[in-house]
């Protein structure tokens, strides 16, 4: 059964009505399929997609991304990869089911494979947490990405979480240190790696393994500090405001290749993902060779250095620097009055103790 979002229901009714074309002996009076109007149908199907998404707004994308058809990261790791290898547990505490990893070949390539799971029924996502990862989660993706680092194996993270999990025992455990440990991991490794966000990219539960060389989005995806719901309660105090915070947000793929936050936009086949999952596994394939081709010539200190470049550039685009391609000129400047103190102080100490040794001569 497919499922519809609000903002679909016209597309809803034309489809229903070619379910009953293609399966007339359900109908009085009908005994053969009518294949002319099937495709009649079908074409203003096609027609209406294309309008709809070719005008959604930030909150309708954000729904598309939210879709509990479109496809997770299982379903790209069990068609994308050869002979995976999932490991599991952070060493410390325990296993986190919300992550998939582990080591696998993809195109002849080792390569380590992270990937948020939300799950695909109910039952699955309660397993799953629906994507929100505890520490241990985050434990377990530094201890194997230091593992491929080591071995110099290309990191492919696949990023669709709401957030991280923002339990009392998930704080307990030092929630904030391990994302933070993730990120710093992420950005000190000598490998390449590439993380797609293929629904939500939702706070530091997405960029602790999206600090990556290469940031990609699905056109439908989203990726932002908060959800719209959050944003909306924090600065308007009513979460129905989700569409203004969405706005103002810029959470879109669009708007964040724009803002160069993200380097890659992979096409959606119309109407989402979840639609042709055939020609989204296609578009996903050709990026990520693409991608990994263009770091086969790169030593781990180049690929290590535009990494660092990468996200030293984000917004200083105006006024910063005078050339944002070189970094170079990116250092700490103390103030004058600093480097007078600095290159002076025994000075300034020697004519402080006159001025205190004449002030006590008067008293």
């Amino acid at each position: 059964m497919k499922n519809y979002l609000n903002f679909e229901k016209e597309v809803e009714k034309l489809e229903y009505e070619i379910e009953k074309l293609k399966d007339p002996y359900n109908q009085d009076g009908l005994s053969e399929v009518d294949t002319q109007k099937i495709s009649t149908t079908q074409a203003e199907v096609d027609k209406k997609l294309k309008e709809i998404y070719s005008n959604l707004d930030p909150w309708q994308t954000t729904m598309v991304a939210r879709h509990e058809d479109r496809p997770k990261a299982k379903f790209f790791i069990d068609n994308l990869f050869n002979d995976f290898i999932s490991l599991s547990g952070d060493r410390y505490y325990g296993e986190d089911r919300s992550v998939i990893t582990g080591f696998a070949k993809f195109n002849g390539i080792s390569v380590l494979v992270i990937g948020q799971e939300k799950g695909e029924d109910l039952e699955s996502r309660i397993d799953r947490n629906f994507g929100m990862m505890r520490p241990e989660g985050y434990r377990k993706t530094i201890r194997l990405m230091k593992l491929a680092n080591k071995f110099n194996i290309p990191i492919i993270s696949f990023i669709d979480t709401p957030g991280a999990y923002p339990g009392v025992g998930a704080e307990e455990r030092g929630q904030a240190e391990a994302i933070a440990k993730s990120i710093e991991c992420c950005m000190e490794l000598k490998v390449p790696t590439l993380a797609i966000i293929i629904g939500e990219g939702g706070s530091g539960g997405a960029i602790a393994l999206a600090s990556s060389n290469k940031v990609i989005m699905f056109e439908n995806a989203i990726y932002s500090v908060i959800s719209p719901e959050g944003c909306a309660t924090i600065l308007w105090r009513d979460p129905k405001k989700m569409l203004d915070a969405a706005k103002a947000m810029k959470l879109s793929a669009k708007d964040l290749l724009e803002l160069k936050v993200i380097d890659e936009i992979i096409p959606e086949p119309l109407g989402g993902a979840h639609r042709d999952r055939d020609l989204i596994l296609k578009n996903v394939k050709y990026s990520l060779l693409k991608n990994l081709e263009s770091f086969l010539q790169k030593s781990p200190d180049e690929i290590l250095i535009e990494r660092k470049d990468k996200f030293l550039q984000i917004g200083r685009s105006k006024g910063f620097v005078t050339d944002k391609n070189t970094l170079d000129n990116l250092t700490f400047h103390t103030s004058k009055i600093k480097n007078i103190f600095k290159t002076n102080v025994f000075k300034i100490l020697i004519v402080f103790l006159i001025l205190l040794s004449l002030y006590l001569s008067f008293y």
